[in-house]
Formats: C-alpha cells, structure tokens, sequence
C-alpha cells in the first residue's frame, strides 16, 4: 500500500464519523440551537452601541443571558409534560416544533422594538428571547444526547458546535449585512428562519432511540419527584460537589471575555463590514478547523486529558485580546486574536461539551443536562451582566482581558486535581454508557 493510499484512508477514516446519521442531525439541531444566543448576543450589542446607548447599559442587556442559566427550573416539564394536540409526535419532536415556533414568535418581537425610543421595552424582548431560546436549548440538547450512541458523543458533540457556530455566524452576518440594507427589523425578522432546521430534523428522524419515556405525573409528589429527581441522582455520584464546582468555575474567564469583544472592536474603530470580515470570517472557519481538531484529540487523548488540554488554549487566547488592545487597530491583530480565540473555543467545544453529556442519566437527559449546561456559564454572564462595563472603563481593555485570562486558572487547577483523584471517570452517567433505551437491570 503507496503512502498517498494510507494517507487518503487515514483521512477517511477521520471523517467517517462525522457524516453518520446520529452527528449529522447533531448538526442541523446545532445551527437552530446557535442563532437565538446570536440575536441576543453580540448582534443586539452591535445594535444598542449604533444606536448610542452607553456602555454600561449595553452590557446590562447580557443579562437576558441569564435566563439560560435558570431553564433547569422547567426543564423536567420538557422531560414529562405531554403537549396536547401535537404530542401524539413523540415526546422530544413535539416540544422541538413548540419550542420552535416560540423562538421565532420571539425574535419577531424583538424585531418591532425600537431600543432608541424605549429600552425597557427592548430588554423585555431580549429576556423573552432568551427563555424561549433557553427552552429550545433544553429540547435540542436532549434530543442531540439521546439520539448520539455513546461511542458518538465525541464526535456528535463536534457537529453540533459546528452547528451552533455557523447557525450564530450566518444569522449574525446575516442580520449585520440586511441591517445596513433595510434596517434592524428586517434583519431579525429574516433571521427568524434558522429555527426551522431543528423542527425539521425532529419531523424527519423522529424519536431518538434511546430516549426513555415519562412517567405518568398524577399527585405532587410524582412532579416533586420529577423535579428533585434528576437533582438527587447528580449528587448521590462520587465528587459531586467538586464536579459542579467545575462546571461552574471552568468558563468564568471565557464567557467575560466573550460577551465584550464587539465593544472593543466598536471602540477601536472597526467597521460592520471588518467586523464581518476578521471576527465572523476568519473566527468562523478557524472555529471549525478546532472543532475538527477537537475531535481528534478526543479520540486520541481521551477524555480527561484532552479537556485539560482545552482549557489551557482557552485561558491562553483571553491574553491574545489583551495583546490585541495593547497593539491598537490591526487587522492583523484582530484576525490572530480572532482565530487563535475560535481554534481554542472549537476544541473545547468538543471535549467539554462531550464530557457534559456524558454526565447525564438517560432518565433525565433534559433536566439534568439543562442543570450542567446553565451553571457551566452563570457566574461569567453574571458578572458580565452587572460589572463588565464599569470595569471596562476603570481598568481599561488591557487590563480587564488580563484579569479574564487570570480568573480562567481556577478551573484548570480543579480539573486536574479531580482527574488526579479518579473524579472524572466516576461521575459520568448512562448517557456514556448505554446504548438502548432499556433501563439497567
């Protein structure tokens, strides 16, 4: 066999996996799952700064962000609430086609107000927005996770970041492009689309094989049940605590820095069309080139060792952010800063986002990865929400990257030490484990 064969096989068997049914549909869940977190994120902070508002209050509306963060108090409704009408659809892909039309129904609404005239009425949207958003996060994920063979969560994981990256992408180009052609409310209006890829997955593939269903909620204590019951299976595991200590430490630094990065290009002067440019463009494709080196390293570190090695990219690239404010305008700084950030984001999307779903108990899919997937990113939207502003304009672009690049090692110090204590291994769940939807024995 000629080198040139052995190579074309290797890559072949690389990218085998990523065109399977399961990662697939992982995929178009992915774009759907992105683009309500774009309307909300950076493109309605675009919006709010072109418009005039203030710093302060521009970060203020990250807020709304926090609305994903408190889906797991009805994310049980999503694991055993029938839908009237359309349930006889299957548990997952009716609340997917609900789910789906409240999304659109929200962004349509945000598309009709006008922040200059009310900015309350502005935040109001965005927060309906974000739980409609939130809900449909909590469908897509349990779906994605039950639907995904436990040897695909690695690479399901990677498809459906290379989902959600381009599902944010194109609906935030798209709306920076038509919002400099026919204004605002035409380009929310028209990103309204993207909901449509998951609702059509849903109708296509229907129930996923190893989804489980509810039990019937008669009395308050089978609900109570519903609710506290994927809490109490979480905590009884070794390392609980220290596992969502984790969870809640390990994307502090990342979701600060994140949230901000469109007001320093805005203060640096750079244009919608360069910000389409450097930060869409190149951040986009350097985004799926990690996604697929991710999943590389997943196959071949494992689990512990590639998320360790995640985490240090992703501390690393907030520093590039400070050396791009210490540089001044550049293109070229940008696009470094931008693609080093992107390449580092699309591994860690892989390897922490695979970790996560392992996490969960197959009973409890929705519920329990709604929880994980919330605390993953409240403290850094948090304090992005109430402090980032003010701490933008005392400290200065510099040093409050520097300062996200610090608070990202207590995480990475954590990780290590639960991998050291055996901690990683013991606190997966089913989803890791089984492959039918039969409960164990």
């Amino acid at each position: 066999m000629t080198d040139a064969v052995k190579v074309r096989r290797t890559w072949v068997d690389a990218v085998k996996p990523y065109i399977e049914k399961g990662p697939l549909a992982a995929f178009f869940l992915g774009v759907s799952s992105g683009f309500p977190f774009a309307m909300i994120g950076a493109t309605l902070t675009t919006r709010l700064a072109q418009d005039g508002i203030d710093k302060k209050a521009v970060t203020a509306f990250t807020l709304a962000f926090l609305v994903y963060n408190l889906k797991w108090l009805w994310a049980w409704a999503v694991d055993g609430v029938r839908l009237p009408l359309i349930g006889g659809l299957g548990q997952r892909v009716s609340w997917l086609l609900f789910a789906g039309v409240l999304v659109m129904a929200a962004v349509a609404n945000l598309a009709l107000v006008d922040p200059a005239t009310s900015l309350s009425q502005t935040a109001y949207a965005a927060i309906l927005v974000g739980v409609a958003g939130a809900t449909f996060d909590i469908v897509i994920d349990a779906y994605r996770i039950e639907l995904l063979k436990p040897e695909q969560l690695g690479v399901g994981s990677g498809m459906s970041q290379y989902g959600w990256r381009i599902g944010s992408v194109a609906a935030g180009a798209l709306a920076l492009v038509l919002a400099a052609r026919i204004g605002w409310q035409g380009a929310y209006l028209a990103c309204a689309i993207f909901a449509l890829p998951a609702m059509l997955t849903g109708l296509l593939l229907g129930e996923p094989e190893r989804h489980r269903d509810p039990l019937a909620r008669r009395g308050m204590g089978e609900v109570w049940q519903s609710i506290a019951g994927p809490l109490m299976e979480f905590f009884r595991r070794r390392g609980a605590l220290l596992v969502l200590l984790f969870i809640l430490l390990h994307k502090i630094g990342d979701t600060l820095a994140n949230l901000t990065f469109r007001l320093l290009f805005d203060d640096m002067g750079y244009s919608n069309d360069e910000i389409a440019i450097y930060d869409v463009g190149i951040g986009f494709w350097a985004y799926l080139i990690g996604i697929f080196v991710g999943g590389i390293l997943y196959a071949r570190m494992g689990m512990k060792r590639s998320v360790l090695l995640s985490l240090l990219l992703m501390c690393v690239s907030n520093f590039s952010f400070a050396a791009l404010a210490a540089l001044g305008k550049s293109n070229w700084g940008m696009a470094g800063a931008i693609g080093f950030e992107n390449f580092a984001s699309g591994i860690g999307g892989v390897t922490v986002v695979a970790y996560f779903s392992a996490l969960c108990d197959l009973r409890f899919t929705a519920a329990q990865y709604a929880l994980i997937s919330a605390a993953a990113s409240i403290v850094g939207r948090f304090l992005t929400g109430t402090t980032a502003g003010a701490m933008i304009e005392q400290f200065g672009y510099v040093n409050f990257y520097l300062l996200t690049t610090a608070v990202a090692l207590p995480g990475i110090l954590l990780f290590w030490l639960m991998m050291r204590a055996g901690l990683i291994d013991a606190s997966v769940g089913t989803a890791a484990t089984e492959t039918t939807n039969q409960p164990p024995e």
